[in-house]
C-alpha cells in the first residue's frame, strides 16, 4: 500500500472507530451495556459441534466467540463466530430471535464478542451451523481488525500485537496450543520417570551455570545488587546434594545478549539432574524423551522442518567433537599438542579466535565453523575440551576432555549435558580459571559461588545433568522459522518511548 493510500484510508478508520464508540454509548444509554455482563454459559465449541454433529443435530447449544464476518439479508442474516477451536456459522433470523434482538444484531460489528444460543442444523449447502434463538453481545470491539483477505502480515506488528495475530492467523493459535502440549508432555514423561518438578530463584547474587552475560538489577529493601539467572544449574545441584535424587525445572532464564532467529534475551529452559548416572544416562533419557514428545504431540517420530525430514526412530548418532571436526574440517586435533599449533591451524583455515584462547577453545571454534551445519539428523556430539566446560567431569583416560555432550538436530544445538563435576577441589580450580577470564574482560565467564562450593564439600553423588532449550524444541516440532514465532510475547525494541 502506498503512503497516499494509507493517508486516504486513515480518516476512514478513524471514522469507523468513532462509529463503534457511538454504538457503545447508545447501548449504554439504553441500559444494554455489554461490559456489565460477567459470564456466559458456553456449552460447546465449534469443532466439538462439527465432530459430533450426528449426536448434536437438532439439539440446543450455546457458543461464544468473536464475530469474524456478517451478512445481513433483510429479515435473516448469517454470521461466522470464531472460538478456541475454530469457527462456525450461525443463521440469525428475525422470526427466531425476536425483533428487538435482531435489530441490535444488525448493528453488531466484525470483531465483537458474542454468545449465540440455538439449534444445530445443516444448511442447504451442507454447512454445519447454528440456527440462533438468541444472540447476546458480550463485549464491544472498539478497534478495527485487519482486512479479512490479507490478514495481519506485517511481521513486526504481528509480534507486537500478538492478540490480533492470534485472531487473524489460525495457524499461530495452533502453534501456541501445540507449544502448551509439548511442555505438558515433557512433564508427563519426566513425572513418569520419577522426577520431581521444583522451583529455584530467578534473582540471584551469582549468575552461574552458563557462559552468558547477565542482566543486573538492584534490590532496594536490602540495598543489594542482584542478577537475573542465566541458568538453573547451581540451585538444582544443591537439591541433589540435599538428597532429592531426580529433579527438574522448566522456567525462564535471562541472558543479556543479541536477538536473532534462535535467540531471545528471555527464554524457556528446562534443566534436570539425576543422581547416580552420567552423560550416557542423559543421552538415553534425551533419545526417549524426544521420541515420546514427538509421538504424543505430532503422532509420528518423523519430523519435517522447512521441508527437511528428521527421523527420531533410528538410533541417534554419537560422535566425539574431535571426530566431528576431523570428518567435516579434515583437521585431526589428536595430533595438535600445543596452543600455538592450534592457533596456527586456525590461521591456516581462517577461523577467528582471541589471544586468550587455548587449544580446546579453538577446537570448539572449528566445530562451530565446520561441523554444526551438517548435523541435521539427531546427533550427540560428545567429549568437549575442558577449557569450555567448567562444571563437567574430566574423562578419566584423557583429562584434556570432559564427559559432556551437546545434542544437535537441524544443525541446531538442542540440549547440553554433563557428567556433573562433583569434586570440590577440582571445581574450585575451574572457578579460579573462570575468575581469571573474568578479570581479562570475558563478561560471560563464571565467578566463584561460595555457597555452591560449600554444597559440593558437603558431598554430591555422581550425577548426570542436562539443559534443554524448550523454545528451539517448539520451533522444530511446529515447523516455525524463528524463535519469536513460538514466544507469545517476544522481546521487541520500544517504539518512540513506548510499545505501539
Amino acid at each position: 500500500m502506498s503512503d497516499q493510500q494509507k493517508q486516504a484510508q486513515e480518516p476512514d478508520l478513524n471514522q469507523l472507530r468513532k462509529v463503534r464508540r457511538e454504538k457503545l454509548a447508545d447501548l449504554q444509554e439504553n441500559g444494554r451495556d455489554p461490559f456489565v455482563i460477567t459470564s456466559y454459559d458456553q456449552t460447546h465449541h465449534s469443532q466439538e459441534i462439527k465432530d459430533n454433529y450426528q449426536e448434536l443435530e437438532g439439539t440446543q447449544v450455546s457458543i461464544a466467540g468473536r464475530m469474524m464476518s456478517k451478512r445481513v439479508m433483510g429479515k435473516a442474516s448469517f454470521c461466522n463466530v470464531q472460538d478456541l477451536q475454530g469457527n462456525i456459522q450461525s443463521y440469525v433470523a428475525r422470526d427466531s430471535v425476536g425483533e428487538e434482538v435482531y435489530k441490535d444484531f444488525k448493528k453488531f460489528d466484525v470483531g465483537d464478542l458474542v454468545g449465540i444460543e440455538g439449534e444445530v442444523f445443516t444448511t442447504k449447502t451442507g454447512e454445519i451451523s447454528i440456527h440462533a434463538s438468541n444472540v447476546t453481545l458480550l463485549a464491544k470491539s472498539l478497534q478495527i481488525l485487519p482486512e479479512k483477505f490479507h490478514g495481519l502480515t506485517n511481521t513486526d506488528l504481528r509480534y507486537r500485537q500478538r492478540y490480533v495475530d492470534l485472531i487473524m492467523n489460525p495457524e499461530v493459535k495452533e502453534t501456541f496450543i501445540k507449544r502448551s502440549k509439548i511442555i505438558s508432555t515433557i512433564r508427563k514423561y519426566l513425572d513418569g520417570q520419577g522426577f520431581m518438578e521444583v522451583e529455584t530463584p530467578m534473582l540471584v547474587q551469582n549468575a552461574g551455570g552458563a557462559a552468558a552475560r547477565p542482566f543486573l538489577t538492584h534490590f532496594n529493601a536490602l540495598d543489594e545488587d542482584l542478577k537475573l539467572r542465566i541458568s538453573l544449574e547451581l540451585y538444582l545441584k544443591r537439591l541433589i546434594v540435599g538428597g532429592m535424587e531426580r529433579v527438574y525445572e522448566i522456567g525462564r532464564v535471562f541472558r543479556n545478549e543479541g536477538l536473532d532467529t534462535r535467540h531471545n534475551p528471555e527464554f524457556t529452559l528446562m534443566e534436570l539432574y539425576q543422581a547416580y548416572t552420567d552423560y550416557h544416562g542423559m543421552m538415553d533419557l534425551t533419545e526417549n524423551l524426544y521420541r515420546y514428545v514427538a509421538q504424543e504431540v505430532l503422532g509420528t517420530m518423523k519430523i519435517s522442518y522447512n521441508g527437511v525430514e528428521m527421523d527420531l526412530e533410528k538410533p541417534f548418532e554419537r560422535i566425539t567433537m574431535v571426530d566431528a571436526v576431523k570428518r567435516y574440517a579434515g583437521v585431526d586435533f589428536t595430533n595438535v599438542k600445543t596452543d600455538e599449533e592450534a592457533k596456527a591451524l586456525a590461521d591456516e583455515h581462517h577461523v577467528e579466535y582471541e589471544s586468550r584462547h587455548k587449544k580446546g577453545d579453538i577446537l570448539s571454534l572449528f566445530f562451530e565453523e565446520y561441523a554444526e551445519e551438517h548435523l541435521i539428523q539427531p546427533t550427540f556430539v560428545m567429549d568437549h575440551p575442558i577449557e569450555i566446560s567448567p562444571l563437567t567431569k574430566k574423562k578419566p583416560d584423557n583429562p584434556d576432555y570432559v564427559e559432556r555432550f551437546e545434542f544437535f538436530m537441524n544443525g541446531w544445538e538442542m540440549a547440553n549435558a554433563y557428567s556433573e563435576l562433583n569434586d570440590p577441589i577440582d571445581q574450585r580450580e575451574r572457578f579460579r580459571a573462570q575468575e581469571e577470564l573474568l578479570a581479562q574482560g570475558d563478561e560471560e565467564a563464571n565467578s566463584t559461588d561460595e555457597d555452591f562450593m560449600n554444597a559440593l564439600e558437603i558431598g554430591m553423588p555422581p550425577t548426570g545433568g542436562i539443559g534443554f532449550g524448550i523454545d528451539r524444541m517448539c520451533m522444530l516440532l511446529t515447523d516455525s522459522a524463528a524463535i519469536r514465532d513460538v514466544l507469545a510475547f517476544p522481546t521487541m525494541k520500544t517504539l518512540g518511548g513506548k510499545d505501539q
